[in-house]
């Protein structure tokens, strides 16, 4: 009967750890993934895209653009680095870990080399490119006469219902922050988190992540814009990747999985 029964206490127990140690996991890797965007993405151009559109078209429709194409980039990033994975985890996570390390001493020389006022050049590079936008906009408008989707009364109902989530405004806000986000810090951060980390937690924790700051955007609009210091949060970009790289230092490889 002994022998019998001594073998399940066992494999109790290391259910329970390996549940554990993947609920740690998740938590880890969502609290990197929250923390390194937010950082990443105040003053960002995405950040300043988000802000002026929304005080030129319908919030909830230029809210719903930009993180249609963010959470569509967090999965492509998450995917990227998950599929790293294949490569025997101790070098992704000390190759990541480097990667982390290289990040955060280039915010911290960038920050302290930036000028307070840093923010408002690429402010007015995105205004300048929405205005562009603006006026293709407004030619094909013109091109396509008064029953234009965005020109008001005049279209049929069943159009209108499509207009509010698939209309011109929608498709600039998704392409302009797509193509801003494609190759950007926090895009490269979300590869490198997701070789090291639960990539659940770091898709969740990325879009969280993505959908505060937008969100912020679109409510504050201009005057958070304006406010934010890019010199400070660029800054504290740089020691919070540089803390989770010297993390690395206490942390085994294989933890959390």
């Amino acid at each position: 009967l002994q022998k019998g029964s001594s073998p399940v206490a066992p494999v109790h127990i290391v259910n329970e750890e390996s549940a554990d140690k993947t609920n740690l996991g998740f938590i880890h890797a969502f609290v990197a993934a929250i923390s390194v965007i937010i950082v990443s993405e105040l003053g960002d151009k995405t950040f300043f895209i988000a802000a002026i559109m929304a005080m030129r078209y319908n919030r909830l429709t230029v809210l719903a653009g930009a993180m249609l194409a963010l959470g569509l980039m967090t999965c492509l990033s998450v995917l990227f680095g998950y599929a790293t994975t294949v490569i025997p985890r101790v070098y992704t996570y000390y190759v990541s870990t480097a990667l982390f390390a290289i990040f955060g001493i280039r915010m911290l020389r960038e920050g302290l080399k930036m000028s307070p006022d840093e923010g408002q050049e690429e402010l007015e590079e995105v205004q300048a490119e929405i205005k562009k936008k603006d006026e293709e906009l407004q030619r094909t408008k013109l091109l396509n006469g008064p029953g234009d989707v965005e020109s008001g009364p005049g279209t049929t109902i069943p159009q209108k219902k499509w207009l509010h989530f698939i209309s011109p405004i929608f498709v600039q806000a998704f392409t302009l922050t797509f193509l801003a986000e494609w190759g950007d810090r926090s895009q490269l951060t979300t590869i490198v988190l997701a070789a090291r980390e639960d990539p659940y937690g770091v898709a969740v924790g990325g879009t969280v992540g993505h959908c505060l700051c937008t969100g912020l955007a679109v409510i504050g609009g201009r005057m958070i814009a304006q406010k934010i210091s890019v010199r400070t949060v660029t800054i504290i970009g740089g020691i919070v990747f540089l803390a989770f790289a010297f993390s690395a230092l206490f942390i085994s490889p294989d933890s959390g999985f």
